[in-house]
């Protein structure tokens, strides 16, 4: 089919391959613009507009799609369908309408449950066993598009969404090359209005750990923002980044630190294994204790 590609980071970078590499053609990507970045604040691409460079496609970054020119170069691709994944602009209905046979949305979830923008960190933080990909018919509602194509995929006990993330990018690219290539023969099913749910985007302040809550609960928590924004606590008069642990019994007042680096938690404690401290690169737990004395309890 003739495609537009609308993605923007690393996540959609697989999608895109998988896209080229099943034959389609694809007449153009979108993406966000370039955005100051590293020590220096040079305007960097994001990685599908890399990507897409480096496979010598066109690529188009506008900062809206609600004007008329955008609108109409957008329809001069002459889409048969735009596939869409983690963008990060809303299409207007002109965009919707433009492709002759619509937009096709990958998102990263089980839908209806957790529409919206971070499905896979809160899928962790809700302790879901199971998430995966729908290949969704998209329309002018945040993710109520009818389904064509659904895959599942497990939770492990111990993931955090940096791993579970790599999982579903790979799960949605195969998802979408087979929704394409049964495209004729796909049933698109309205989602059921039971068991919706909607995945807040992280909000940066609710990433530090408050420890009278139960262990497995903060153990949810820190491995559902790692490895971004990641979920932090005060130790020693530094924030440290918390970004792997597992739960431990521990019975000790809440944000007490027992050896070797097990914080207790109102309920049971968790130990953590991965860690980082300001200015310097996460590190398993042998390595970031060394020269680090803890103190009793967390600040």
């Amino acid at each position: 089919m003739r495609l537009v590609f609308m993605g923007s980071p690393e996540f959609s970078v697989p999608v895109l391959d998988a896209l080229i590499e099943a034959g389609h053609e694809v007449a153009a990507v979108y993406c966000q613009p370039p955005r100051p970045a590293g020590r220096g604040k040079k305007d960097r691409p994001t990685p599908v507009h890399a990507r897409a460079l480096e496979l010598g496609l066109e690529v188009r970054h506008p900062k809206s799609l609600r004007n008329a020119e955008a609108q109409a170069e957008f329809a001069g691709f002459a889409p048969e369908i735009a596939v869409v994944v983690a963008y990060g602009l809303i299409l207007p209905q002109a965009i919707l309408d433009a492709p002759s046979r619509g937009c096709l949305n990958i998102h990263a979830s089980l839908l209806p449950r957790w529409r919206g923008a971070a499905p896979i960190h809160r899928a962790v933080m809700a302790g879901d066993v199971e998430t995966g990909v729908c290949i969704m018919q998209m329309d002018a509602g945040l993710d109520t598009g009818a389904v064509l194509l659904r895959k599942s995929l497990a939770i492990g006990p111990d993931e955090t969404t940096g791993a579970l993330h790599d999982r579903v990018s790979v799960l949605g690219a195969q998802a979408i090359v087979e929704a394409l290539d049964r495209f004729d023969s796909l049933t698109p099913e309205p989602q059921p209005a039971e068991g919706v749910s909607y995945a807040e985007k992280i909000n940066k302040a609710e990433a530090r750990v408050d420890w009278t809550r139960p262990a497995i609960e903060v153990d949810r928590m820190i491995r559902g923002l790692s490895p971004f924004p990641g979920a932090w606590t005060e130790i020693g008069g530094e924030r440290v980044k918390l970004l792997r642990s597992r739960v431990v019994a521990a019975t000790a007042v809440p944000g007490s630190i027992l050896p070797p680096f097990t914080l207790a938690c109102g309920d049971g404690g968790v130990e953590i294994t991965r860690a980082q401290r300001p200015g310097k690169r996460a590190m398993e737990q042998g390595e970031f204790l060394k020269g680090f004395d803890l103190p009793d309890r967390v600040d």
